[in-house]
This record gives structure tokens, sequence and C-alpha cells, in this order.
């Protein structure tokens, strides 16, 4: 699943910001991601919450990613290939 059909499922707003070597994705779920838990696997991030799974596939020219939750806000940074 790509960003825009990502946060287009569901209305859910989302930015992106570019600096360099490093990419920061933000998506806001709102009250309903108080509670999601989120993991980058082999490229893929995996959101978890109310009993729902959502994935999203990384570029291929990010080396590394973290991903984490706070406020029911998504935050991933991601090394890019430069």
């Amino acid at each position: 699943m790509n960003l825009e059909r990502f946060v287009r499922d569901d209305g859910r707003l989302a930015r992106q910001y570019d600096y360099g070597d490093e990419t920061v994705l933000a998506v806001d779920f709102g009250p309903a991601g108080a509670d999601a838990s989120v993991d980058v696997v082999d490229g893929t991030v995996i959101v978890v919450f109310d009993d729902e799974q959502r994935e999203l596939e990384l570029p291929a020219d990010v080396e590394d990613a973290q991903a984490f939750i706070r406020n029911g806000v998504l935050t991933i940074e991601m090394e890019v290939d430069a």
C-alpha cells in the first residue's frame, strides 16, 4: 500500500518532510491511534489498531527506518540513500 492510499482510505492527514538524507512521514490517526502499535519489518511499516492491521511499503532507497506512535500520530523516520 502506498502513502496516498494509506491516508485516503480513511481521510487521515499525512505530511512528508525531506531533510537531505532523511525523510520523515507523519500520519495522524486521531483518537483511534492512541492505543495503536507499530513496527518496521523488512521494509514494511505495520500498524495495528482497533483489531485492524495496515501495512505501508517503504521506498526502495530507504537504508534504515524507525517508526513510533505518540498521541495518535504515527511518525516514520527514514534514512535514504543519497
